[in-house]
């Protein structure tokens, strides 16, 4: 497990590119035959990855939890953006397609992953965040999932937004978690951007050709930086940060966010002038 503690954005300031994404960027979550995971303590929300090959990857837990299983006092969602595979939820199997998620509360002990076809690698990508009831899981498709249309096709932004975790589909306790689709010809995401203070966020970018980057803009609204980004790879927003970005083509993106509320819009608008 790889530990990230809280930035504040005075630190922020002080941190060369090295730094930033030593604190803010997961990179190679995706190995196949292994299951990675990063910590953070912003909001205690870990972000990781599951690619199992022909064997059975098991969730387990770690002393930096303090718990005797992984869920015994977290939920988690899982979204699958590789080949066909399954998780197992107590000996339960949830059978999961490329772009389709998992929603699972807690309780449930055991959790492993498996591919349909170990040569064609299942790749289970998931938040998880501390929880205080538990709710039935839940699987939802890209069919079922409430969606938003964003953006014009002159200002590069058109998207759409797919809510997979999310009141209006089930109940969780503080975790949402979603999707973001970029048209051909679209590279700008969330832009104008936004901060809520209420709630972290963190983004994985995919669907990207290797020779693509994403530059995820992040920091105060005055002191904005970037980070570089390849394919599925992630980075970790504090709740005072943005988190915009703008690619070399279009990509997809799934977010999951954690904290105070669960309200899609409570949003706190940054004007185009106040970016620095």
């Amino acid at each position: 497990m790889d530990i990230r503690y809280a930035v504040h954005p005075d630190h922020m300031k002080h941190l060369d590119t090295a730094g930033i994404r030593k604190q803010f960027l997961a990179e190679s979550l995706f190995e196949k035959g292994a299951l990675n995971m990063v910590y953070s303590h912003i909001d205690r929300i870990i972000a990781g990855a599951a690619c199992p090959g022909g064997e059975k990857l098991a969730l387990t837990v770690t002393k930096e939890l303090g718990v005797d299983w992984f869920l015994q006092r977290r939920e988690m969602g899982i979204i699958n953006i590789g080949a066909a595979g399954s998780v197992w939820v107590d000996q339960k199997e949830y059978a999961l397609e490329s772009r389709e998620c998992l929603y699972i509360g807690m309780g449930p002990r055991e959790i492993s992953f498996t591919s349909a076809d170990g040569k064609k690698p299942a790749k289970f990508y998931f938040n998880s965040a501390p929880a205080h009831a538990a709710y039935p899981a839940r699987k939802v498709s890209l069919q079922e999932a409430p969606c938003l249309h964003l953006g014009e096709p002159e200002k590069a932004n058109v998207r759409t937004i797919y809510q997979f975790i999310h009141p209006k589909v089930l109940q969780s306790c503080q975790l949402v978690m979603g999707m973001t689709i970029l048209e051909p010809g679209s590279n700008w995401n969330t832009m104008p951007c936004h901060t809520h203070d209420r709630r972290m966020e963190v983004y994985l970018y995919f669907a990207m050709p290797d020779d693509a980057v994403v530059f995820h803009l992040l920091g105060e609204p005055a002191e904005t930086r970037h980070i570089v980004v390849r394919n599925e790879e992630a980075v970790f927003s504090p709740s005072w940060s943005i988190h915009s970005g703008v690619g070399t083509g279009s990509y997809t993106f799934i977010w999951g966010m954690v904290g105070e509320n669960q309200t899609f819009t409570d949003m706190d608008d940054v004007p185009m002038s106040a970016l620095k």
